[in-house]
């Protein structure tokens, strides 16, 4: 079986919406929305726009770290509004078109991280239209008449389903991707933007793409963890780990290709070490693929704000400075009584040794201000508001 997901990569699409939207419409939103749903087969988070003339709905998956937009235009793709970009427009030189056809038209390489598979896809630009938001409540649909995009290839999207955990499950509630400005208003009123803590975001000068050039950066979003705390306490690892090297080698990112946080092994090792340690009245039990550390849920009591196990901190800049993920982001259920640490071995010399994802990011509010170059992240709402993400108004005033 395969999953016809087109990819949404949100470095351009944030930079290029803004642009066109203020430029080509009467109205000018203070925000465009995505409503944001997680699939249960492939644990891939997953949007829908309306794209083309006549206007048709296009599922999307969300990748953070691509650089364009593309979609399938070898199966089914009609519209009497697309036009392709030709060499040397601007729009080719804004998407950092890498090759000419012999039709005029520039393209450039896509891929499917999921997959490792890249192509080569013609540039093009078409209609989509996007809901506009005040931060609070929904607005006006917002059209944009040249939004850019690049052809993918069928074969890009050609992929077997895949299960994590035969149990595995997802929530009815709609997650939310917004570009622009705050407010960010979860009811039953909390304006969330008020909450974030700023990090730097950092450029890896190696691509870390499926396809790309000599010399091309990478599109990814990193960010500079020092260290790694369980339980308050710092975990020994090897410090150079969490530096990107010459050679791209190292450091932090975020992403949303994959579905549980991977570490390096040494860096995993310590962490599951310490965690172990940190619960001394809980059973360890037969591990659960992909996760090594599994225990007896019957030991570990259920509080408000998730499980009552140990915190694990990604201290950044300083000490005051963390991403800390709780019981509700760290223990996967996986059988009625076992519950697994939800961190996997990303083994020995990876590309980047430690890729924060999926399930560790969910229910928390990250805002990547391109301009500022830097990350805006909350507390977990379960933890500071009792509430969640799946509770953005979508449908009323």
């Amino acid at each position: 079986m395969a999953l016809a997901h087109n990819f949404l990569l949100l470095c351009s699409v944030f930079l290029f919406i803004s642009c066109a939207t203020i430029s080509q419409t009467s109205f000018r939103p203070k925000a465009l929305l995505l409503p944001v749903s997680k699939d249960a087969a492939t644990l891939q988070y997953v949007t829908n726009i309306n794209q083309r003339t006549p206007l048709v709905p296009v599922k999307l998956t969300v990748h953070l770290g691509g650089e364009t937009l593309w979609v399938d235009c070898e199966k089914g793709f009609t519209s009497s509004t697309f036009k392709p970009a030709r060499c040397g427009s601007a729009q080719c030189s804004l998407a950092t078109a890498d090759a000419c056809s012999g039709l005029n038209f520039c393209g450039q390489s896509v891929g499917n991280p999921i997959i490792r598979t890249s192509t080569h896809g013609d540039i093009g630009q078409d209609v989509v239209t996007l809901q506009s938001t005040d931060g609070s409540n929904p607005g006006k649909v917002v059209k944009v008449p040249n939004f850019s995009f690049t052809c993918g290839a069928t074969l890009l999207l050609q992929r077997k389903i895949r299960s994590l955990l035969s149990s595995s499950t997802s929530s009815d509630e709609n997650g939310v991707i917004i570009f622009g400005d705050g407010p960010y208003v979860i009811r039953p009123g909390f304006d969330v933007s008020k909450s974030l803590t700023y990090t730097p975001l950092f450029i890896n000068p190696v691509s870390t793409a499926g396809a790309f050039s000599l010399g091309d950066k990478s599109f990814e979003y990193f960010i500079g963890v020092k260290s790694v705390n369980v339980n308050g306490k710092a975990i020994p690892l090897n410090k150079t780990l969490l530096s990107i090297d010459s050679n791209g080698i190292g450091g932090t990112k975020i992403s949303t290709v994959d579905a549980y946080t991977f570490l390096e092994t040494s860096i995993y090792n310590a962490v599951v070490s310490a965690f172990v340690n940190g619960m001394p009245t809980v059973k360890r039990v037969s591990s659960v693929a992909p996760f090594g550390a599994c225990f007896d849920s019957r030991d570990i009591f259920t509080t408000r704000i998730g499980y009552a196990v140990p915190w694990i901190d990604l201290v950044l800049q300083s000490q005051n400075v963390k991403f800390s993920v709780t019981g509700a982001n760290s223990m996967v259920r996986v059988s009625d009584n076992v519950l697994c640490l939800g961190f996997v071995d990303g083994g020995v010399n990876p590309r980047t040794s430690i890729v924060v994802v999926g399930y560790q990011l969910e229910n928390n509010l990250l805002q990547f201000d391109l301009a500022s170059s830097r990350l805006g992240f909350s507390p977990s709402l379960i933890v500071e508001y009792r509430t969640n993400c799946g509770n953005f108004n979508f449908t009323s005033n």
